[in-house]
């Protein structure tokens, strides 16, 4: 899921506003729930995609819903409802998710690769990951067969393509040229 502009000013909103009032977690572990709400629950997405159903009756929902969360994410839900933008807190929770990410210093990395990579050479690449960035790693491994051999490394903005499949991309390249 990507984050919108509108969704990323919200999120940074939030945060700044629990790093104040030090509850990160707590606010994180509300916004992680109400996404695996939304992940899992149909109705759930329906209902905030609703023009039908009024605000206020909206809120009456989550209060329901949420009534274990903290006072600051209620809060910041009701307003989010009232300014007619529950349509996005999927986006927000998940870009809420990467801030704090990123507060914390970690740093969200994916290695893809065309079949289970052998020990040594993951620790080689997560070495290498390790040691130009400024925090801590969180490695998520996929497999994706259409890569033929190597793999593909993904770490924000930047991706370093060591696949066979890019290799033999840039060769056909070459000699249709």
């Amino acid at each position: 899921m990507k984050s919108t502009a509108a969704a990323s000013r919200y999120a940074t909103s939030l945060l700044d506003l629990v790093i104040e009032q030090k509850n990160i977690d707590s606010v994180a572990g509300d916004m992680n729930f109400l996404l695996e709400v939304y992940e899992n629950t149909e109705e759930f997405r329906h209902l905030i995609s609703s023009p039908i159903v009024k605000a206020e009756k909206k809120i009456e929902i989550f209060n329901r819903i949420f009534d274990h969360f903290e006072d600051v994410t209620k809060a910041f839900l009701r307003l989010i409802t009232k300014n007619r933008r529950e349509d996005i807190l999927a986006e927000i929770a998940f870009a809420f998710e990467a801030k704090v990410k990123e507060h914390k210093g970690i740093f969200p990395v994916k290695i893809v690769s065309a079949a289970k990579l052998d020990d040594s050479v993951k620790t080689e690449i997560i070495n290498k990951i390790s040691n130009a960035i400024p925090g801590t790693a969180e490695i998520t491994e996929e497999m994706d067969e259409k890569l033929i051999g190597g793999f593909v490394v993904q770490m924000g903005d930047m991706q370093v393509d060591a696949s066979v499949q890019s290799q033999l991309n840039k060769l056909k390249q070459s000699l249709t040229r």
